[in-house]
């Protein structure tokens, strides 16, 4: 046990793919605000389930979960025998989780910000948190700890439920909070990485998997990291150096470049949704794709989507080769 995180022994790893996935506001009709149409449910199950069958990962992490009955209608269209786990909700009454064709086990909710970050603000009213709005899930699959995370988005709310802001000094104090936010949920995030990886990087397989809300470069998505110089496509990843052990490398490279998006906003491709990997598991990789239908571009504010029958994200899923 490494500050209460219980760690089995590491065993041989077969080959295995994982992926990660913001399945975007997953209720049923009748729930959410506002939720899909019996007609728009049915066809996003089928446009889910066949993206998921097609790319056929052992363990998907994913995001948006607003519903665990839901999640069970997925699953239920997807072939063979499917684990669930799940994360307390946000206010929104979305969660991540981790589903997979094996068993399950270790699972842990994080969600507390570290001892010495202190709390965080988040409205002009001075309210401040100590905690994740949507606490990440970690779940063992196999050899290899997939810990599933939704970062604070981009998208900023503003008082009174708007998506507009009364003038631009609102919209840039919501900006901060927004990043402030989002990086001490990065940070969060990391402790728990830390505390996984034990230093032991080079043998422990772990993967943190889901939705960023932010590119490769960006500060917050830079902190998940850790230690800096071993990057893929640097001339110091082929080197092994003392930092491996407590690394986590992004993925992101690996995909074809015409591939490297995951969501269209305002036109543009980005890629928020990431996988990042401990050095034995990096080691492992043959390969790292994106996939599933070509999503609608979407706006600063969602709520124009619940009659959309698809996903505003597409997955991204690693083949790890056998160990």
């Amino acid at each position: 046990m490494v500050d209460g995180v219980v760690l089995e022994p590491e065993g041989t790893l077969g080959a295995m793919r994982v992926g990660t996935w913001n399945l975007e506001n997953l209720f049923r009709p009748g729930e959410g605000d506002p939720g899909p149409t019996p007609e728009v449910y049915d066809a996003k199950l089928a446009s889910l389930a066949a993206t998921i069958t097609e790319l056929a990962p052992d363990a998907l992490a994913v995001q948006e979960v607003g519903s665990p009955d839901a999640l069970d209608d997925l699953v239920d269209r997807l072939d063979g025998s499917w684990q669930v786990a799940l994360a307390e909700p946000d206010g929104r009454g979305i969660r991540v989780g981790v589903i997979a064709t094996g068993p399950l086990t270790s699972v842990e909710q994080v969600a507390d910000f570290p001892d010495r970050l202190g709390p965080v603000r988040v409205d002009d009213d001075g309210t401040t948190i100590t905690a994740m709005g949507r606490p990440a899930l970690r779940a063992r699959v196999g050899d290899v700890d997939v810990v599933s995370v939704h970062l604070k988005s981009k998208l900023l709310g503003f008082p009174g439920g708007r998506f507009d802001p009364r003038d631009e000094g609102e919209r840039a104090r919501y900006a901060v909070f927004a990043v402030h936010r989002r990086a001490a949920e990065a940070a969060t995030v990391r402790a728990y990485a830390d505390r996984l990886l034990d230093d032991l990087g080079r043998e422990r397989l772990v993967v943190v998997a889901g939705d960023l809300n932010d590119e490769p470069q960006a500060a917050t998505t830079q902190i998940l990291l850790g230690p800096p110089g071993s990057e893929i496509g640097t001339g110091g990843f082929d080197a092994p150096d003392a930092g491996d052990g407590a690394r986590l490398w992004n993925l992101a490279p690996l995909i074809p470049e015409d591939e490297r998006w995951s969501r269209v906003y305002r036109g543009r491709r980005e890629l928020i949704d990431h996988l990042l990997v401990s050095r034995a598991a990096v080691e492992r990789v043959t390969a790292v794709t994106t996939g599933g239908p070509l999503p609608s571009s979407v706006t600063d504010d969602p709520r124009g989507r619940a009659l959309v029958p698809a996903s505003d994200h597409r997955p991204v899923v690693a083949t790890l080769g056998r160990g």
